[in-house]
């Protein structure tokens, strides 16, 4: 979770909170703090030592374009997802065109609900 706040009020901790109880294993990406939702926090996608399958953004939409080029450098993210009103269609087709399944301006929790 790119942007994961440890502030409880935050969408991003909700979402991320409401993951992990439903059986993901979360990791958080935040500028600081040690651990979130008692995970070890990392500071960048790169930094992260094992695969990731997918990327649960929360971050301003002209943020978006580093993180699809952090994530093609990786080369195991799988999707790239922009939250709710997040929408940065350049940073998308990046991303789709290095074979990425692309989500934007939709809530992980709310889809994860609606199944």
């Amino acid at each position: 979770v790119l942007g994961l706040s440890p502030d409880e009020s935050k969408a991003s901790y909700r979402v991320a909170k409401y993951l992990q109880e439903h059986g993901f294993k979360i990791v958080p990406i935040y500028p600081k703090e040690e651990t979130i939702l008692g995970e070890k926090v990392y500071r960048s996608l790169l930094e992260i030592p094992f695969e990731i399958d997918m990327v649960d953004i929360f971050r301003k939409p002209d943020a978006l374009n580093a993180v699809a080029d952090a994530c093609i450098q990786r080369g195991d993210v799988k999707v790239f997802w922009a939250q709710k009103e997040i929408v940065n269609n350049e940073a998308a087709k990046k991303a789709k065109d290095a074979g990425m399944k692309v989500v934007q301006n939709m809530c992980t929790m709310v889809e994860h609900r609606a199944l």
